[in-house]
């Protein structure tokens, strides 16, 4: 009996431990890619879909939920404040909430009034980027506020069509941004402890598109995917090492998703007539290796990439419904699509690809360039649902404009 509870209290303690290790801290999860590695997934949900573990109440926002050391930041709006609050992954018990004034108000009419960026959790801070430029830097612990800084007005940044929506990157002891700022600011780096302004690059006007940091070369780089195309700069000095120009021909057009890093490749996506090109990475330049608007045109949900394929949603959401497609990343020719999606996010666990559609179905696809086979979908939430989830320890959490919803997925035995 004393082995037996022993043991119990062992595999206990190691499932707790490997709960608060596991880590979804920015946009798009641990390399900024939309994958969860690790995660060995339970799609056997029958109609009723994944058992829910627990609720909580929100307000407005496009701002996807981040996971660490087992407590989750969440950020949406709620009459005249931008709030970020910290809860505890295992209960949805709040433990801080911090509020600041805003005032923003879509322009286009969308009745979403909420905070466009996701957090990012880095060296014992949250980083946030508000929808009309804000940035705050909290204590994870306590919530305490470190330093804020608005951007629009130190930077003479224009609100663009839909407000802020970078999500912070932080590499070294920087904060980087594409806020659109004036004056050789539409890039800017931020110390991390301070928020003083490191450097600014680039004239580029804001996208909708947040930076990834990789090795490129032979030193590390970061990738914008800003309005006009896309830049590669060096994080410590904001030198620009490369660039593409990458944009649509009309003015109302955004580039939204983010650059996928494959090796000494650049993948790069965009709606609006733009189409895809995957780019080859030398000192100085970005070498289309092809460029084609019947790969992936992805509005604003970036790909994910397994075993030299990519698999994304084609087509404009406001205009048609999107399908779901596999393409082969060397050449950018199809392999399959399928149709009924819609807009949605996705997400790579394993061999699994899970999208969470617009209208708040969530799906799994075999994650296969074979043929198209999805293996479960069921109506988890009420749309509209655009902020990207987080998978975390077998726990899927998602979001709309009232409630983050916490799914179990983790794999029964």
């Amino acid at each position: 009996m004393r082995i037996l509870l022993l043991t119990l209290f062992l595999v206990r303690l190691a499932a707790t431990a490997a709960v608060l290790r596991a880590d979804w801290p920015q946009f798009l999860g641990p390399s900024r890619d939309g994958t969860a590695a690790g995660e060995n997934i339970e799609d056997n949900w029958g109609g009723s879909g994944p058992p829910v573990i627990w609720r909580y109440a929100v307000g407005h926002g496009l701002s996807g939920p981040v996971v660490s050391a087992g407590r989750v930041v969440i950020s949406y709006r709620r009459g005249p404040e931008e709030i970020i609050d910290l809860l505890d992954s295992s209960s949805g018990k709040r433990i801080w909430s911090v509020g600041a004034p805003s005032s923003y108000r879509d322009s286009f009419g969308a009745d979403d009034d909420g905070p466009r960026a996701t957090p990012t959790i880095a060296n014992g801070r949250v980083f946030s980027l508000g929808a009309e430029g804000q940035v705050l830097a909290l204590d994870f612990e306590s919530g305490k506020k470190i330093w804020g800084l608005d951007s629009r007005q130190a930077f003479n940044a224009p609100l663009g069509y839909f407000g802020f929506a970078c999500s912070p990157i932080v590499e070294g002891n920087s904060v980087l941004l594409n806020i659109g700022g004036s004056n050789g600011a539409g890039i800017i780096a931020l110390d991390v402890s301070s928020g003083k302004l490191l450097w600014k690059a680039t004239d580029d006007e804001a996208s909708y598109s947040s930076p990834v940091v990789a090795n490129l070369g032979k030193s590390r780089g970061v990738l914008f995917f800003t309005r006009s195309g896309l830049r590669a700069l060096d994080p410590a000095t904001g030198s620009v090492r490369a660039s593409f120009p990458w944009r649509a021909r009309i003015a109302a057009s955004v580039n939204a998703a983010t650059p996928i890093v494959a090796k000494e490749q650049v993948f790069i996506t965009a709606s609006y007539g733009t189409g895809a090109a995957l780019l080859n990475f030398e000192e100085g330049t970005l070498r289309p290796a092809w460029t084609s608007d019947d790969a992936i045109s992805a509005h604003y949900a970036t790909p994910v990439l397994r075993n030299g394929f990519l698999y994304g949603l084609d087509g404009r959401v406001d205009s048609g419904s999107p399908s779901l497609k596999c393409i082969e990343l060397a050449t950018g020719k199809t392999r399959w699509s399928r149709k009924g999606f819609g807009g949605g996010s996705l997400l790579l666990a394993g061999e699994r690809i899970l999208i969470l559609t617009e209208t708040g179905e969530l799906a799994s696809v075999k994650a296969s360039p074979d043929a198209f086979e999805e293996i479960a979908r069921a109506k988890v939430m009420a749309g509209a649902v655009r902020a990207h989830p987080a998978l975390v320890a077998g726990r899927l959490y998602a979001r709309n404009a009232n409630e983050l919803v916490v799914l179990d997925l983790s794999k029964k035995p």
